[in-house]
C-alpha cells in the first residue's frame, strides 16, 4: 500500500493588530485561530509582530524623535514574554483548534527593560510551544528596537504532516536561510509579513508574491504568506501627517496574503487590504512529484561542490565565576546539593 502523505487544509490570517495593546491583540488572535479552525484549518499562519504591533513608525518618523520614542516605549511595555500569560492563551486556542499555529510577536527578555526580538512562536495542536524563531537580522527600522536572534532558534520543526518551518519578512529571501530549511525537508512553510513596507519602493504585496513563489520553486513546499493590514486605530496612533496618512490609506500599501503550491502557483489570494482568512487544501503528494524533478538538497545538488554549515549555538554574553561575587542567599540557591554519604553497613 505504501506511505500516505495526505491533504491538509491551511490558513493565512490577514488582520490588523490592536495596535500596541498586548492583551487585546492576543484576544483577537485567539478568536481568529478558532475562526480558522471552524473551517477546517490544521495549520494557521499569522503576520509579523501581530502581538502587539510591528515598529512601522520608523517609516514615518525620525529614529530619535518624540513620536518614535513614545511608540517604542509602548512596544516594550506591551511586548510578550515566552512563556507568559499570552502564550498560555494562544496555546489554549491552538489546543481548542487542534491546529498548528505560527504567530508573530514582539518578544522581550524577562526581567529586563530594554531587549526585544522579532519572533515567531510555533504552537502544536496540543497547545504546547514547539519552539520559537527569533528573526536573525532585523531589517531597517527594526534594528532600533530588535536584537537579532541566533542559530539556537533557527530551523524546521516536526509535525504530523512532516517538517514545517517559518521565517519572518526579509528572511524569506535570504538564500542561505532558505537553503537550510530546504535541507531540513520543510513541506509547509509560513512567511510572516508586516502591514506595510517603507514609503519608498515597491508595495509589500509585490515582494510577498515574488518571495512566496520563489521559496515554493526552490523547496517544493507549500507556502503560507500571512500579511498584516492597516486600521484606523493604527493610523491615528502613528501620527504620520497628511502625506503618511495618504500612503497608509492607499489600498496597495498593505495586505497581499496568499498561499502557493509546490508548482509555484498561487492557489489562494492574493488578498487586498481587507481583513480576512485565506484557506487552501494542500495535497502533500504534489511535493513528491516536484522533487522528482528538482531536489535541491538531494539528487539535484552537488555536495562535493556546495556545502552549508549552520551554527546552532547561541553566544553567552554574561558569565559568573564563583559565589564570592554573589549574595549569600543567591550563592546558596545556586550551590549544588550536598553529597549524600552512603549509609553505614550493618555488621
Amino acid at each position: 500500500m505504501g506511505d500516505t502523505y495526505g491533504v491538509v487544509k491551511v490558513a493565512a490570517v490577514q488582520a490588523a493588530s490592536v495596535f500596541l495593546d498586548r492583551e487585546r491583540s492576543t484576544e483577537k488572535a485567539c478568536r481568529l485561530i478558532l475562526e480558522a479552525a471552524s473551517r477546517g484549518a490544521r495549520v494557521i499562519g499569522f503576520p509579523e509582530g501581530f502581538i502587539p504591533a510591528h515598529p512601522v513608525w520608523y517609516h514615518h518618523h525620525a529614529a530619535t524623535g518624540a513620536v518614535s520614542n513614545k511608540l517604542a516605549v509602548e512596544l516594550f511595555k506591551n511586548a510578550v514574554e515566552i512563556p507568559g500569560p499570552e502564550t498560555v492563551a494562544l496555546g489554549a486556542a491552538a489546543r481548542a483548534a487542534n491546529a498548528y499555529v505560527v504567530i508573530g510577536v514582539c518578544e522581550k527578555v524577562p526581567n529586563t527593560t530594554g531587549t526585544m526580538f522579532n519572533t515567531q512562536i510555533y504552537f502544536g495542536p496540543d497547545g504546547s510551544i514547539i519552539r520559537k524563531h527569533q528573526k536573525i537580522m532585523p531589517t531597517v527600522g527594526e534594528r532600533l528596537v530588535h536584537m537579532g536572534g541566533f542559530g539556537d532558534t533557527f530551523g524546521a520543526f516536526q509535525s504530523e504532516f512532516g517538517p514545517m518551518s517559518g521565517l519572518i519578512c526579509g528572511e524569506n529571501s535570504n538564500p542561505l536561510a532558505v537553503f537550510a530549511l530546504i535541507a531540513e525537508g520543510t513541506r509547509i512553510h509560513v512567511m510572516s509579513w508586516p502591514n506595510h513596507f517603507p514609503t519608498s519602493g515597491d508595495p509589500l504585496r509585490n515582494r510577498v508574491a515574488i518571495d512566496s513563489q520563489a521559496f515554493a520553486q526552490m523547496s517544493k513546499a507549500f507556502v503560507i504568506s500571512a500579511c498584516g493590514t492597516v486600521d484606523e486605530r493604527m493610523i491615528a496612533m502613528l501620527e504620520a501627517g497628511p502625506i503618511g496618512e495618504k500612503f497608509l490609506r492607499n489600498p496597495d500599501c498593505c495586505g497581499g496574503s496568499l498561499i502557493v503550491d509546490p508548482l509555484s502557483r498561487i492557489i489562494a489570494g492574493p488578498m487586498g487590504p481587507e481583513e480576512g482568512i485565506l484557506f487552501a487544501d494542500c495535497d502533500l503528494d504534489l511535493s513528491i512529484q516536484m522533487k522528482l524533478r528538482h531536489d535541491f538538497a538531494g539528487h539535484y545538488n552537488r555536495p562535493d561542490i556546495f556545502q552549508l554549515h549552520v551554527n546552532r549555538a547561541a553566544p553567552q554574553l554574561y558569565h559568573q565565576h564563583g559565589p564570592a561575587a554573589l549574595s549569600l542567599a543567591v550563592a546558596e540557591a545556586l550551590a549544588p546539593p550536598p553529597a549524600q554519604l552512603p549509609a553505614p553497613e550493618e555488621e
